[in-house]
């Protein structure tokens, strides 16, 4: 039987009827979880493997809107999580997902935004296999918030990590930077700008496996979300012990990005990314990384941007056009709030 109602009610959270329609109809028939149980019960021949290890994170969304060009806060969602867990080497299995809806959200919406969730977990080939359900008074949450949960499986061979970063690795990034930060800036439709952008927003599990299978030698990864390019290689700068250039001439921007923000003031290294990561590997086989990215859709823009020094551990500098250097520190507040 279908729902009867188009928008959220109190009474879809208050473990009734109501609300067991609502999982039933718009959740579970989408994620198609192993069971009914309050916990999912998970087996993988991975594990087995001597020296295999799980890997597990967690994340919160609240993008705003929650419908934006290339995606919406559930393909973020997926999509965000495979990542974290794919930069550390592992392969993602299992998801879980909670979601605080607001009183007044859209069914239809909702509909959307988890069959957004159900095909980016099979493009990554995870399952949805556990979650929840909350409703709040309207005004107290803004449309739909989604938690998530990832779990994966390092195999043995594999240890990457920021420590392990050595003088002389190549820094790679599989496309152009900012996409996302400034699609959702445009979306949100406040400022009087006509730009024709699309989120980056993608899942990165193939492409990393892939990058690991042509560099055996790869050193270290990280997805680029809030903060952009230049937070996360402060970050793995400092946790190394070395310093990183980059060279300005080399880095992928698209002339939307670039264009809003000279307007607006905002660095582009800055803007947050959802389908961007950042990988050290030893010179002899940045080649061959870059070729393996290449040959898929969410790396067909990778390229190399600069490189690891010994000494002045923690700094990140950018070689400009003009010959000179500049200082790219830590961002400090928040360039664009609410994008993830």
């Amino acid at each position: 039987m279908a729902l009867p109602d188009t928008h959220v009610t109190m009474a879809h959270g208050g473990g009734g009827r109501a609300m067991r329609d609502l999982i039933a109809q718009v959740f579970t028939s989408a994620f198609h979880p192993p069971g009914t149980e309050d916990q999912a019960r998970l087996m993988t021949a991975a594990l087995q493997q001597p020296g295999a290890r799980l890997a597990f994170t967690t994340d919160s969304y609240v993008v705003t809107p929650l419908e934006f060009p290339g995606g919406n806060i559930g393909k973020l969602a997926v999509c965000g999580t495979v990542n974290d867990l794919a930069v550390g080497g592992a392969r993602p299995l299992w998801l879980s997902a909670a979601f605080i809806i607001e009183e007044g959200c859209e069914i239809a919406l909702l509909r959307r935004i988890v069959a957004s969730m159900a095909e980016e977990a099979a493009l990554a080939g995870v399952s949805i296999v556990t979650g929840d359900t909350k409703v709040v008074e309207r005004g107290k949450g803004d449309g739909v918030f989604i938690t998530t949960a990832g779990i994966g499986v390092i195999p043995p061979d594999c240890d990457i990590g920021a420590a392990h970063i050595r003088p002389g690795d190549v820094v790679l990034v599989n496309g152009s930077l900012g996409d996302h930060g400034a699609t959702i800036l445009a979306a949100r439709g406040d400022l009087a700008l006509s730009v024709d952008l699309v989120s980056d927003c993608a899942g990165l599990g193939h492409l990393m496996q892939a990058a690991l299978a042509a560099a055996p030698g790869l050193t270290a990864a990280r997805d680029l979300t809030r903060g952009g390019l230049a937070s996360a290689l402060n970050e793995m700068a400092a946790e190394a012990g070395l310093s990183v250039e980059l060279d300005e001439s080399a880095l992928p921007l698209r002339p939307e990005v670039a264009g809003m923000c000279e307007i607006l003031g905002l660095d582009p290294l800055y803007l947050a990314n959802e389908g961007r990561l950042v990988l050290f590997c030893p010179q002899g086989q940045a080649d061959a990384a870059l070729a393996a990215m290449r040959t898929l859709p969410e790396g067909a823009g990778a390229v190399a941007i600069g490189r690891a020094h010994a000494g002045h551990p923690g700094r990140v500098t950018l070689r400009t056009r003009f010959g000179g250097a500049r200082m790219v520190d830590m961002l400090v507040g928040d360039q664009l709030p609410r994008i993830c």
